[in-house]
Formats: structure tokens, C-alpha cells, sequence
């Protein structure tokens, strides 16, 4: 492959690949079940240590 056709790919369907895991990762967060997760992970600092402190 020359840097030419690199290029060129680079600019059509890698533009589209980047673009559409950019939407898949800012859509992630947000799918159905993942509240769950996501509260349970904002409350993880406020749990007992498992090792016998407070």
C-alpha cells in the first residue's frame, strides 16, 4: 500500500469508524441496566472495609 491509498482510506472510512465508536462510547453509559452499575459504583466508598476497619 502506498501512503496514497493509506491516506485516502484514512479519510473516508476511517473518519466513519471513528465516529461511530465515538457514538457507541458517549451512548454506553446510557443504555438499559446500566443504572444499577452506575449507582452501585458512586456508592462503593461509602461501604465498610471487608478487612475489619471502619
Amino acid at each position: 500500500m502506498t501512503y496514497d491509498e493509506v491516506r485516502h482510506f484514512a479519510d473516508s472510512w476511517g473518519l466513519i469508524v471513528m465516529v461511530a465508536m465515538f457514538l457507541l462510547f458517549i451512548a454506553w453509559p446510557f443504555r438499559k441496566g446500566a443504572r444499577r452499575h452506575h449507582d452501585e459504583a458512586a456508592n462503593m466508598i461509602f461501604k465498610e472495609d471487608d478487612n475489619g476497619r471502619s
